[in-house]
């Protein structure tokens, strides 16, 4: 009887990966082909049936795309944005999960359910009103519009929240008995132990922030604070039939996105996966 439930198990574990292996590359498929129309000419794009290996490498579509616009102002924008929201975004976020997580005050569960709340406004009913008050406090065309409300995400201080459930209470009653207040405990034991769901959030935060297309679009006007969508999506008006070009362009500007996560996948993964549990 043994035998075969052990052939079961096998067959399924086989099942499964295969299915994840068929997903995994369906997924892939398009960044493949992203790739392949990069190095294209013009005239083999439009090729029928289309061909996966271009007939002719061509790297100067890389570098028409980057003599086309300012992309390293771009870049240096994007990545500035990108720096102050994720850094803020950290900080401010884990000390609000601390004090959800740890300390005891009147209405903290109700306020924490308020909070969750804010998860289910979509962006799109918040968006008038926001402008309204960075436009009254004279943010509009600066890079301030970006970063600040940016600062503060529920979903941050959810994620933080369960992660620090799971850190056993004895290290900070250690803590206290050294003479720890609750400000060397949180700098000194949580967010040490943290490391894992504090990644989770900046590659969030990252990934979230470095694509934005709707916040620049709506909020800057001048071209000398223009992120990398924003330009791409300018550089898309102006050559409209060019997708060698574009996607030269979409390659480069996810090309981050892609070395942040190659390079912090593990504590992703060990970041989602504990922020789940509770002690």
């Amino acid at each position: 009887m043994i035998k075969p439930a052990r052939s079961l198990e096998t067959v399924k574990s086989v099942l499964l990966h295969a299915a994840m292996l068929v997903l995994s590359l369906l997924m892939v498929v398009p960044f493949l082909w992203m790739i392949s129309t990069s190095l294209k000419s013009v005239n083999e794009m439009y090729l029928i049936p289309p061909s996966w290996i271009p007939a002719e490498i061509m790297w100067s579509n890389y570098v028409y795309m980057l003599e086309s616009a300012p992309w390293l102002l771009y870049f240096y924008n994007t990545a500035k944005v990108t720096f102050f929201v994720v850094l803020g975004q950290v900080v401010v976020c884990s000390m609000a999960a601390y004090g959800f997580a740890r300390l005891k005050f009147p209405g903290r569960d109700a306020l924490f359910l308020l909070l969750l709340g804010t998860m289910m406004i979509p962006y799109h009913v918040t968006m008038i009103p926001t402008f309204q008050i960075l436009r009254k406090l004279g943010w509009l065309d600066t890079h301030y519009a970006l970063i600040v409300p940016a600062l503060f995400a529920a979903f941050g201080v959810f994620l933080l929240r369960q992660f620090f459930l799971t850190i056993p209470k004895e290290l900070e009653q250690a803590a206290m008995i050294d003479g720890c207040g609750y400000f060397r405990i949180f700098i000194h034991v949580i967010m040490p132990n943290a490391k894992p769901a504090l990644t989770t959030l900046a590659i969030f935060t990252f990934m979230s922030t470095w694509n934005d297309f709707l916040g620049p679009l709506i909020y800057l006007n001048s071209d000398r604070l223009k992120t990398l969508t924003l330009g791409l999506a300018t550089f898309q008006g102006t050559y409209t039939n060019q997708w060698n070009y574009m996607m030269a362009g979409s390659l480069i500007v996810s090309l981050p996105i892609l070395l942040v996560y190659a390079f912090a996948q593990r504590y992703f993964v060990e970041g989602i996966v504990m922020s789940g549990l509770k002690e």
